[in-house]
């Protein structure tokens, strides 16, 4: 009993003191995972805190099981328009980059470090992936905001090499126990984990989206753990069929992540939280394995195998796998300088001492000094590199917070909340559209009564109710920096109709669903009768695949309407195979609406000059 607590203490203590330290990296600007790390070797056996940790097995097996969870939330936390914007090129940097780099390293290390080839490739692959943890919190610290394609590709390349390098690592060890197979043994082997991870990590995405979405009666503080047991479930599944089963819980995240999910706010919270988790006991109990004592012998080596890292091989692989892309020669320079190592570089350099590999320490010590030297070198220089390449661009505007709010039934409802900006037509005081007025307002600290709000000022903090179709129209409310004009479509409407104009007239027009009771009444009738006959400017409803908006109004009545041909919507992204006909459709719509439009336009014309021919016949019928 006192053994157990004292393992508990101790691990209670370094995870604190983790946590702690962390504050000095936010202040500083230090990589955060370089903090877990020293924390680690200072309370290994040759630190201060003389812990004597040498288990290889259950460091891979602890490392394993963090990094599923690690990468099960990458993928949940990439929305698909990432891949939209930068798919090809961060996939070939996944893959062929990792190829790459191997065979750089590999060949360094050869030559450096004395290492047979099949074990300087095994160090090589295990080096050839990036962190996104590292590169991301950097990037936030430091207040950094760069161009969405690059910061895309980033996004995606760091999330979606580990399995590639875990593979390409997996297969060195089999070849230098086992001996090389036929090449066609090599190229199944491939296949078969590359497909059935990616298989099964979509089949397990989709079916944990329905497994969650289905269990209305779920305890919402279950559902955390049905993710976190299904993540893992397909990983351990995923490789005991022979597939990658890092790649499969990935994309299993990566495809739950970006389809309707219940609670799922709270799921990417926990998930945000245990990936935290993860990296501190994966970064801390590295640092424990590692014994400095034996780094002295290979030190030299080892720096010169990261200076061949950061400055020949990853900017030799962004550089050739980019340059069918269009990348600009800084955004491709960011790119290879941004290529930071971390947990899965020294997890994967585990792996020849857990295959008993005749150099396999010296493969895991050297990987360990080349993460400090990346983390230590590039992790400092992220800001000021992305400074000196002019990749910096202004923060983008829009909600200081979304809240998905789970009500009951269909309701669809967002709480977001806007910084007003000076500018916007918000903070110039123009009148807001009543669904666009804030339900509450912060000013300086205090809740300010909304009896007493008559206009919002720059500055204020404005919480709203809003369905997210209307996130667009709010955004241009309080965060953009053009005032409202009268002819803006996107507020007011493509076209301008008459009030007087029917709505039986419009939907024969658009092919809209009709009531009969509405097929009589006109436009401003309809407005009137939606709104209680208190128009405001402004004032939306929707019908079919259209809306109709107050555009002009003076004392209560209505002089003018606007159609909205595209009403702005936001949807859940969806799979581009899927996306593309949706849009199709829609512009198709869009045109043959306008189409329809003007040819009633021109009838109406040719009506209104055949009645007032006849009324002057009437009225002068002995006249030419």
């Amino acid at each position: 009993m006192e053994a157990t607590s004292y393992v508990i203490l101790i691990g209670s203590i370094l995870l604190i003191a983790s946590v702690l330290t962390s504050f000095l990296a936010l202040r500083v600007g230090t990589p955060l995972l370089l903090i877990f790390l020293s924390v680690g070797l200072l309370a290994g056996e040759d630190g201060i805190g003389r812990i004597a940790y040498n288990d290889a097995d259950s460091a891979f097996l602890i490392g394993s099981l963090a990094l599923a969870v690690i990468l099960f939330e990458s993928g949940f936390d990439t929305k698909l328009s990432s891949y939209r914007a930068a798919a090809w090129p961060a996939l070939t940097l996944a893959t062929l980059g990792v190829g790459v780099t191997t065979i750089v390293v590999g060949v360094a290390a050869h030559h450096l470090l004395g290492l047979p080839w099949i074990e300087a490739m095994l160090l090589g692959s295990a080096v050839s992936s990036t962190d996104a943890a590292a590169v991301f919190f950097l990037l936030r610290v430091g207040g950094i905001t760069i161009r969405d394609r690059v910061r895309s590709a980033l996004e995606i390349e760091s999330g979606s090499n580990d399995p590639m390098a875990i593979l390409l690592t997996i297969t060195l060890l089999e070849a230098a126990t086992n001996g090389w197979g036929t090449p066609l043994e090599l190229a199944e082997m491939f296949i078969l984990q590359i497909a059935g991870g990616a298989i099964l990590g979509i089949l397990g995405g989709y079916l944990l989206a329905a497994v969650i979405n289905g269990a209305t009666r779920l305890e919402a503080g279950l559902a955390p753990m049905v993710t976190l047991a299904f993540a893992l479930f397909i990983f351990a599944g995923t490789n005991m069929l022979g597939g990658s089963g890092f790649l499969a819980v990935y994309v299993t995240g990566l495809v739950a992540g970006n389809v309707k999910l219940r609670g799922a706010l709270a799921l990417k919270r926990f998930h945000s939280g245990l990936t935290w988790l993860s990296q501190i006991v994966m970064f801390v109990m590295l640092g424990l394995l590692a014994t400095p004592s034996d780094f002295g012998d290979i030190a030299l080596p080892a720096l010169a195998v990261a200076l061949v890292l950061i400055l020949v091989a990853r900017p030799l692989a962004v550089w050739l796998c980019l340059l069918p892309f269009r990348f600009t020669p800084n955004e491709t320079t960011f790119l290879a300088w941004v290529g930071l190592r971390g947990a899965v570089s020294i997890l994967l350099a585990l792996v020849p001492v857990l295959g008993d590999l005749p150099n396999g320490q010296v493969i895991f010590n050297t990987a360990f000094l080349v993460v400090i030297v990346s983390l230590l070198v590039q992790g400092w220089t992220i800001g000021p590199m992305a400074r000196w390449l002019g990749l910096i661009v202004p923060p983008r505007r829009g909600p200081v917070e979304r809240v998905e709010l789970e009500l009951p039934g269909e309701v669809g409802q967002e709480l977001v909340s806007y910084r007003v900006h000076p500018q916007s037509p918000a903070g110039r005081g123009q009148r807001l559209p009543r669904w666009g007025r804030p339900s509450l307002v912060i000013r300086e600290g205090q809740a300010v009564p909304l009896h007493k709000t008559r206009s919002v000022q720059p500055g204020d903090l404005v919480y709203l109710f809003t369905p997210p179709e209307q996130l667009p129209l709010i955004d241009r409310l309080y965060s953009s920096s053009r005032a409202l004009e009268q002819d803006d479509r996107e507020f007011y409407g493509d076209l301008e109709l008459s009030p007087d104009a029917t709505v039986g007239q419009i939907a024969e027009m658009y092919g809209l669903p009709l009531a009969m009771a509405n097929a009589r009444l006109t436009l401003r009738e309809l407005l009137r009768n939606e709104f209680g006959g208190n128009c405001e400017l402004g004032d939306r409803i929707r019908m079919g695949g259209v809306e109709l908006i107050v555009r002009d109004v003076q004392e209560g009545e209505i002089l003018a309407v606007g159609l909205a041909l595209e009403p702005t919507t936001v949807t859940k992204p969806r799979l581009p195979l899927f996306g593309r006909p949706r849009r199709i459709r829609e512009r198709l719509r869009s045109w043959w609406g306008r189409r329809s439009f003007r040819r009633w336009q021109k009838q109406e014309k040719r009506r209104d000059a055949q009645a007032k021919a006849g009324s002057k016949r009437e009225r002068d019928p002995g006249g030419d």
